[in-house]
């Protein structure tokens, strides 16, 4: 895919493409240069949202500073609850790998 395409997508169209690729490579009916080739756009992609995810923190992490620059904690607050608390005690079926 060329550069200005790359730099054009979202996260989110990003992430759509990659699961599509995921989803291709998993039925496991795809010839190997077609499988190579998904696997590398794959690889593409994933680094791709990474980068994106990774800038995102970055904003937040400078948007959550005080004026002297030291970081401040927030509580996450949703709308039918009064406080979030994060979950440190979940289990490896938690977790949903994309590769």
């Amino acid at each position: 895919m060329k550069k200005a395409q790359t730099q054009n997508r979202n996260f989110e169209t990003s992430l759509t493409s990659l699961e599509k690729i995921v989803r291709e490579l998993e039925r496991g009916d795809l010839p190997l240069e077609k499988g190579l080739e998904l696997f590398e756009e794959g690889v593409k992609l994933s680094r791709e949202c990474q980068e994106r995810l990774s800038e995102a923190e970055r904003r937040i992490e400078v948007l959550l500073r005080d004026g002297e620059g030291r970081p401040v904690l927030q509580g996450v607050l949703a709308e039918d609850e009064e406080e979030l608390t994060p979950d440190f005690g979940g289990t490896d079926e938690d977790d949903e790998n994309v590769f």
